[in-house]
């Protein structure tokens, strides 16, 4: 069967347990996970189209005519409808026509002018994490294609390793990542490399500026490319020079058994924030719980975060073939910051570390 098609079928299942109609797909990510059409949206204010899923064997792609031929390649001619200037309008009476009545669709993303449209004929259903809860386990080939990813990341790292970054811009050794993944098969990177040296390390989405790389302090990077549309990443942190100090030795000791802590005692059917606790009692226990400020990691896959997240109140429970990320890190403003990243495939009998 195919793979987009056995996804769909999925998702109707869902709704027949719901009693809604069909349901509207408008995350780009959850359109290209039940469709192949468009990972991504041209902006954040204009969208390649959605996707109708009803409980009958019909669906529908909806897009505008900049992307039919696009569309053709994938979906059946019937299967496709195609809006112009008067979309709203065009829209509504499509899905009166197809005696869609409950709509369900995604809240957090569905704009305020479109839905007001909608709810003057159809019963709107909000939901969130509809298709994502899907998503959350990965099937076979998407923990190859996973794989794969993260190992172009492990070779990044490699190449990182072997080149003179004393004296480099932080943007010029991000561009140096760049190239590397797009020069290796990567289509695009899987969100803005961090690259932070010295006491930039201390802040854990930094944006990489026109500091120079020196000697004699760390060096924090984050990455991942997106190879065959799905995502690595992983952070990796060093000192650059010989000699490291006792007090950047000690955090990184600190922080690889943190992850080897998450890593052994992370289980199919343990609660997500149990994770998270086990890893900051660690870190309190040794006086330092407060320089871990974020969550231990999120799922990855189409998106770099994705479901779930690995943080204090997320009371759902891990299971089988969820790919996460476990990034403890700790943080101290006057020299920089230490954080290591594993993939990490959660199985039946444990997890295996990508």
């Amino acid at each position: 069967m195919d793979i987009f098609l056995k996804r769909r079928k999925a998702l109707k299942e869902k709704l027949y347990k719901e009693d809604i109609d069909a349901f509207m797909v408008l995350y780009p990510a959850n359109r290209f996970y039940l469709s192949g059409f468009e990972l991504h949206d041209p902006q954040c204010n204009e969208s390649a189209g959605f996707l109708i899923i009803t409980k009958k064997d019909k669906d529908y792609l909806c897009t505008d005519p900049r992307y039919y031929n696009a569309a053709l390649r994938l979906w059946e001619k019937d299967s496709i409808f195609i809006y112009t200037t008067d979309k709203y309008k065009q829209i509504v009476d499509f899905i009166t026509k197809n005696n869609i009545k409950n709509l369900g669709f995604e809240k957090d993303i569905l704009t305020y002018e479109f839905y007001s449209h909608l709810k003057e004929q159809i019963n709107m259903v909000p939901y969130k994490g509809f298709v994502e809860q899907l998503r959350e386990m990965k099937d076979e080939k998407e923990i190859e294609l996973l794989k794969v990813s993260c190992k172009l990341n492990h070779k990044l790292f490699e190449f990182v390793k072997s080149i003179n970054v004393v004296g480099m811009l932080e943007t010029e050794l991000e561009w140096e990542i760049e190239k590397f993944f797009r020069e290796n098969g990567a289509q695009e990177m899987a969100f803005k490399s961090i690259v932070a040296s010295g006491k930039n390390a201390a802040l854990p989405h930094y944006i990489p500026g026109k500091e120079k790389i020196k000697s004699d302090e760390c060096l924090l990077i984050d990455t991942g490319c997106r190879l065959n549309a799905y995502c690595s990443d992983q952070t990796r942190t060093f000192w650059v020079g010989n000699n490291a100090p006792e007090y950047f030795e000690k955090t990184a000791k600190l922080v690889k058994e943190a992850v080897t802590l998450a890593v052994e005692n992370l289980r199919p059917g343990m609660v997500i924030k149990d994770l998270y606790f086990l890893v900051k009692d660690f870190f309190n226990s040794h006086g330092v719980g407060e320089r871990f400020t974020h969550a231990l990691g999120h799922g990855i896959g189409l998106n770099t975060h994705e479901p779930p997240s690995i943080g204090p109140k997320n009371e759902k429970v891990f299971k089988s073939n969820m790919v996460v990320t476990i990034e403890p890190g700790l943080y101290f403003p006057e020299w920089g910051g230490f954080r290591w990243e594993h993939m990490v495939l959660i199985k039946e009998d444990g997890v295996e570390v990508l």
